[in-house]
């Protein structure tokens, strides 16, 4: 019984990633290992090692290992921006200003004449971007995303 569990639930994970990302999904087993997987047991090996590895959580925050998505919110190293500088990001949003806001703005296209805009939206969003101490890259990235969405000057960058 739980190889037929067991089974059902990997041709599950194979087909929900199929569509965006290909037989095997995203991750460490599709872009290093089974890089040039063509059978179905090599498909489903790189499946498994994406699933069991614990790397496409991060592939798909990161936008790194083939699970990059061009018109998701906030692509184009956004996440790894945050993941390289959430401790100062977090001190300028307190700020409502500083070097590494601005250089987030930047990343994310935002306009000069909305820059004040997304940092007071930094600023007044802090308690919920940056909730408690075990924040983690993950969370921000996606507190930001939530934020920006809720704001008619800021959505317009989210993709």
């Amino acid at each position: 019984m739980k190889k037929v569990i067991l089974s059902a639930m990997l041709a599950t994970a194979s087909v929900s990633s199929f569509a965006a990302y290909g037989p095997a999904g995203c991750g460490l087993g599709t872009e290093v290992v089974f890089q040039n997987a063509d059978e179905w047991h090599e498909h489903v090996l790189a499946a498994t090692t994406n699933g069991t590895s614990g790397n496409q959580t991060f592939g798909m925050t990161s936008g790194t290992l083939g699970c990059d998505v061009p018109d998701a919110p906030l692509a184009g190293g956004v996440a790894m921006f945050i993941n390289d500088n959430l401790e100062p990001l977090a001190v300028d949003s307190a700020k409502g200003d500083g070097e590494t806001l601005n250089a987030l703005a930047d990343l994310i296209g935002v306009q000069g004449n909305d820059k004040a805009s997304f940092n007071q939206v930094m600023q007044s969003n802090f308690d919920t971007i940056f909730a408690s101490a075990e924040v983690t890259p993950e969370t921000a990235y996606q507190d930001i995303v939530t934020v920006m969405e809720k704001s008619p000057e800021l959505a317009k960058y989210l993709g």
